[in-house]
């Protein structure tokens, strides 16, 4: 319905900035706080029904290695949600209409993809990160059983992003909502009734994800609008799929150099055995809450100044910028303070095991103060990205977040080999790489060049 349609969209490019960057970015906000749910639920049950070594199988060397996959098909998808987002702010309905079932094509041939990988692959990869013994088996039972619901996982990650493009952040929180529900009672189901231990968990998640799939389908079904998605019509168009491997390669690549940072940095915690394995996985979940805010900001501005530039006002992208940077440092502050001071109550979650709190406890103060620096990668590559220009936020992130963490790690780590040591490759690395947003963003005529190569 036109009427629909028109109210969506000038909820982004008409009225008070920081109120309508608000409405968007709170519905945003609760769904990666019910993702982060989703995920911190499956670590809790494992981790009092099962034990330390299960809680390490689930959210140690596997995580990282399923975040390494399922990162890189976000970021290639984020350039479908980039486009979409720039020809719904244009009004060009044809245009929506193809990438949107081009971005469903990616997503079942990317899961099935992705689902053969990590079949083949994650008993080796685990051993390459030099994964324990104790708790090798039970990683390669988790993985696999979570790779068989990565294709509708996809699908609704694919789907949630297609609606957030045109302003509809609500819907995807109500799915996300109901899903988290589901994982919740499942996890109790097979975990905790039926002692299914770590494939329980898999089982759950996967389920979970089928449900989340099949309510985003229907909403896009349901629809009137442009972005109304036909089955029968899912097929990649050879034009619209480049735009989107354009925008969205480079993001993918950006997210795999986090991931493989990552991967050194895991390994590295591995050498410091279960209960630090354990403790990093516990204060993943906690320092996630610092990491949903922020991805719900970056989402918001993304959506936001990609509409905004589909429709002309350049103006309103930059004042948009200065709104969401004050914001988002106000509330990193916030978090730091919330963070340091219910550390150990929140350890006590995951575990009531002392050695691993104790060195949960270190690693978290070396990194829950500096959460601010992280904030310009954020909102200045956010919106970049949202007015089409991919490739330079990838150059700064590798590097001033991969190249200087690994070099971090590789260095001066076994000089010092601490857990504290190796933290502080974060705080280091956020620093350099905000420094280079900066400049990029105030003296590198991003803006003319997006203007140059729009449609």
């Amino acid at each position: 319905m036109k009427t629909e349609r028109n109210q969506i969209s000038n909820q982004i490019t008409e009225g008070v900035i920081w109120k309508q960057l608000l409405f968007f970015f709170f519905p945003i906000l609760f769904g990666t706080f019910f993702q982060q749910l989703y995920n911190t639920t499956d670590a809790v049950i494992v981790g009092k029904f099962v034990g330390k070594e299960a809680l390490a199988a689930v959210g140690g060397p596997a995580a990282t290695l399923i975040n390494l996959l399922i990162g890189f098909f976000t970021g290639l998808s984020s350039g479908a949600t980039v486009i979409i987002s720039q020809y719904y702010g244009a009004k060009k309905q044809e245009d929506v209409k193809k990438t949107v079932h081009t971005a469903m094509a990616l997503s079942i041939a990317g899961g099935a993809v992705i689902m053969a990988l990590g079949f083949l692959f994650s008993g080796a990869a685990l051993r390459a990160m030099h994964t324990p013994e104790d708790i090798l088996a039970m990683s390669v039972v988790y993985m696999r059983v979570y790779f068989t619901g990565v294709i509708p996982s996809l699908l609704y990650n694919m789907g949630s992003g297609i609606l957030r493009a045109v302003g509809d952040s609500k819907r995807p929180l109500y799915f996300l909502i109901l899903s988290c529900l589901a994982n919740i009672v499942l996890d109790i189901l097979f975990v905790a009734i039926l002692h299914m231990g770590v494939a329980g968990v898999g089982i759950a998640t996967a389920l979970s994800q089928v449900i989340s799939a099949l309510m985003v389908i229907v909403a896009l079904r349901k629809t009137e609008d442009s972005y109304r998605l036909y089955v029968k019509e899912i097929r990649f168009t050879p034009s619209f799929l480049h735009d989107i491997i354009r925008l969205g390669l480079p993001a993918g690549v950006q997210s795999t150099m986090y991931s493989v940072s990552n991967l050194i940095i895991q390994s590295s915690v591995n050498a410091f055995g279960t209960d630090t394995i354990a403790a990093w996985t516990a204060y993943g979940k906690i320092d996630g809450i610092f990491w949903m805010i922020m991805g719900a900001y970056g989402v918001a501005i993304t959506t936001f100044a990609g509409q905004n530039f589909g429709a002309g006002k350049y103006d309103r992208i930059k004042k948009s910028v200065r709104i969401c940077m004050g914001m988002a440092a106000m509330t990193s502050f916030l978090l730091s303070v919330l963070v340091l001071t219910g550390g150990r109550i929140f350890f006590h979650m995951f575990t009531d095991d002392p050695d691993v709190i104790a060195v949960g406890l270190k690693m978290m103060r070396v990194i829950a103060p500096s959460y601010v620096t992280y904030i310009c990668i954020e909102i200045l590559g956010g919106t970049t990205r949202g007015c089409g220009d991919a490739i330079p936020p990838m150059l700064l992130t590798a590097l001033g977040i991969c190249v200087l963490r690994v070099a971090w790690v590789l260095a001066v780590v076994p000089l010092r080999p601490e857990i504290s040591t190796l933290a502080f490759s974060y705080p280091l690395t956020w620093a350099a790489t905000s420094v280079l947003f900066l400049i990029y963003y105030l003296r590198g005529n991003w803006l003319k060049r997006c203007r140059g190569m729009m449609r």
